[in-house]
């Protein structure tokens, strides 16, 4: 067993394990820690607590420091510049003609990178852009295409529920959605009704899909047995005529 602390990047994001080190963390609380993209401000979902090895993937990170005020004023700061890089970018684009849709731009914290998220129907020669938006910042810049359904997750948006798209709100990895689900639970095949607002599969046919499954195959074996003890019926009926 090793004591771990979960950390959430973004909202609805996946959660990463981080050792915490020295540091009795609390689930709320924010932590500074280094991550494959630099040094990152992550929220606490998790607090210390213990899981097996198997659920660790190795080597493990550890906390830098639980955040300080100052920490928490630079990720505030850099969510104000986000949205100026983001308009920076959207003329940008616009000057340079190309076919592609800002999405959102992310900072690293400390500040050695800037991402910005597009999507596009094919590729991209961006490399002026690129040039320019280096130019403007003087740090690092990279261009992230992303699909459709990582499209409706990063903006949110209300489903035919109701209620806020699941992907915004808690589902943290996209699961695989297929047109047998919704053949299996009896829906209609109709694109615009088993389709969320991203044009895919909404997500929730998987949600009841393993139960429909077992429900379906303890409805197909009663079947069968019926269909057995009627034939078993008919054949003793045949034997009375006999």
């Amino acid at each position: 067993m090793q004591t771990v602390i979960g950390i959430r990047f973004k909202t609805a994001g996946k959660i990463y394990y981080f050792d915490p080190a020295e540091f009795e963390i609390k689930d709320g609380q924010s932590a500074i820690v280094e991550t494959a993209r630099g040094i990152e401000y992550g929220h606490v979902v998790y607090g210390n607590k213990e899981v097996t090895e198997e659920e660790i993937t190795q080597p493990l990170k550890k906390v830098i420091r639980i955040a300080t005020p100052e920490d928490t004023e630079k990720y505030l700061e850099n969510k104000a510049n986000e949205k100026q890089a983001f308009k920076v970018g959207k003329e940008k684009i616009f000057v340079h003609d190309l076919p592609m849709k800002l999405i959102d731009v992310e900072y690293t914290f400390d500040g050695a990178k800037i991402i910005f998220y597009f999507t596009a129907e094919g590729r991209i020669d961006f490399r002026e852009l690129v040039k320019d938006l280096a130019a403007i910042y003087h740090t690092r810049i990279e261009l992230r295409q992303i699909g459709v359904r990582d499209e409706s997750k990063m903006l949110g948006g209300i489903a035919s529920c109701g209620r806020v798209l699941c992907c915004h709100s808690f589902l943290s990895d996209f699961a695989p959605v297929s047109i047998k689900m919704a053949k299996q639970q009896n829906l209609s095949l109709n694109p615009t009704k088993i389709s969320g607002i991203c044009g895919r599969l909404m997500c929730c046919l998987k949600y009841e899909n393993d139960q429909y499954e077992e429900c379906n195959r303890k409805c197909e074996k009663k079947a069968a047995e019926k269909l057995k003890q009627e034939k078993i019926n008919e054949r003793d009926l045949k034997k009375l005529e006999d």
